[in-house]
């Protein structure tokens, strides 16, 4: 059996990801909401065990993600690897210019420090805060900021480089999901374990 091509896998209905982006996120915050009178704590009760292991779950989940891209960011920054904005923008427009290459190192810095600042708010809300106040930021917040830093990013671009280019969210997550088709064996990942040039 064939397997479906490209143009037919992009012309489905982008349910999944309204699921991951929308659904997902607001019924979790909903769920701590609805449960924020139950103690968490070790307890024999339905209601207690059930938001235990829900808020169990939630954590390792958003830590380990966060954890992870963060990891993804910092690591291409060290010597002898090319960061990994300058990798990404390499794949979607070949050689680059000196002051490309300054600027998407900048860029893959800044977001190393955003996932920073998202995870260590994340681990003080949780640890110092109220849980209802930790799900508010990490389930509601997160995606609406994720995507202010992509819009302050593309406004800082338009100001400071002389020919800035000029491509959609869509364009660089096509990118991203074309880097990393299957397996383990990433075009992206294998340029940025590359030296820079």
């Amino acid at each position: 059996m064939r397997a479906p091509s490209r143009s037919s896998q992009a012309s489905r209905p982008p349910h999944l990801a309204w699921l991951a982006i929308v659904i997902i996120p607001v019924t979790s915050h909903l769920i701590i909401w609805w449960t924020r009178h139950i103690h968490l704590g070790l307890s024999t009760s339905f209601g207690g065990l059930f938001k235990l292991g829900f808020v169990t779950v939630s954590v390792i989940t958003h830590w380990g993600i966060y954890a992870s891209v963060l990891a993804g960011f910092a690591l291409t920054l060290r010597p002898g690897h090319t960061p990994l904005i300058t990798a990404m923008a390499r794949r979607m427009h070949g050689p680059l210019s000196a002051e490309m290459l300054s600027y998407t190192r900048k860029v893959t810095i800044a977001w190393a420090l955003f996932f920073v600042v998202q995870l260590g708010i994340s681990v003080g809300l949780f640890c110092f805060g109220s849980l209802v106040a930790w799900s508010f930021f990490v389930n509601i917040l997160d995606i609406p900021l994720v995507a202010l830093m992509f819009a302050a990013e593309y406004a800082i671009r338009l100001r400071v480089l002389r020919d800035p280019p000029r491509h959609s969210l869509k364009a660089i997550i096509g990118m991203i999901c074309e880097a990393f088709p299957n397996e383990h064996g990433p075009a992206l990942a294998n340029e940025i374990a590359e030296p820079e040039a």
